[in-house]
């Protein structure tokens, strides 16, 4: 195996993301969790440029997360829904990440959520080295785990302290704090593309919702109706 070149100029023996496996082979569990994952990306963008003015972050959406060294390699990694990862470059060496590898980048992601589509004892195993809530709490050490459930238009939010997952209370809002970013975590229900469903969002700190793209174009045509000029003739 040919050694990897990492961000901090160390020569390693260790596989980088060009070498290891980026899919395990299995499907995403249900049609949900793709325009779930696109909501939550969508409406975090303008609170990530301003974060970030050096636009040094990394979102993984059911990507791989690389923590140990196993055979078959992808037997090492868990695969979020959703993650973010503050303060690394964009790409690698030029490259799109075909994974997220710990050891080639030294930096934890600061949140990570979990969409069920079964039971729910997946998202919540602790069974050391194996379960997804073990190795998010004391092998990844991600400071903020949310596990969100649409059957039950639920989310629960954990924040690593004193190096153990705590449940977040909600606030008066219904919502879960998530402070380094500035926003809270909450169930909205309404309808995004062609489903109507709790899903779940974003909220700044005061708590307003943050919107899409799509939902801010919107908004901004209502306006300029509002004062009799046609959007289309903007164009």
């Amino acid at each position: 195996m040919t050694s990897a070149q990492t961000p901090l100029g160390v020569e390693s023996t260790l596989p980088d993301h060009t070498q290891l496996p980026e899919s395990d082979g299995t499907f995403v569990k249900n049609l949900q969790e793709h325009p779930q994952s696109i909501l939550l990306t969508d409406s975090i963008e303008p609170i990530l440029q301003k974060l970030h003015p050096d636009e040094q972050y990394c979102i993984g959406q059911d990507s791989g997360i690389y923590w140990r060294i196993t055979e078959p390699p992808e037997k090492g990694a868990e695969a979020p829904d959703w993650f973010y990862v503050p303060h690394v470059p964009p790409t690698l060496n030029g490259q799109v990440r075909r994974s997220y590898v710990l050891w080639q980048e030294y930096v934890a992601p600061l949140i990570v959520l979990e969409f069920v589509s079964g039971d729910g004892k997946e998202e919540r195993d602790k069974t050391p080295i194996t379960g997804k809530f073990w190795v998010y709490e004391q092998a990844i050490r991600v400071p903020f785990y949310g596990i969100y459930e649409v059957k039950k238009a639920s989310v629960e939010v954990y924040q690593l302290l004193r190096g153990e997952y705590q449940l977040i209370p909600a606030n008066d809002r219904g919502h879960y704090p998530i402070e380094p970013m500035g926003v809270e975590l909450g169930i909205w229900q309404g309808r995004y593309q062609n489903l109507e469903l709790p899903w779940l969002r974003w909220w700044d700190d005061q708590g307003n919702l943050l919107q899409t793209g799509w939902e801010r174009s919107q908004r901004l045509a209502a306006k300029l109706r509002e004062l009799n000029i046609n959007p289309d003739e903007l164009v």
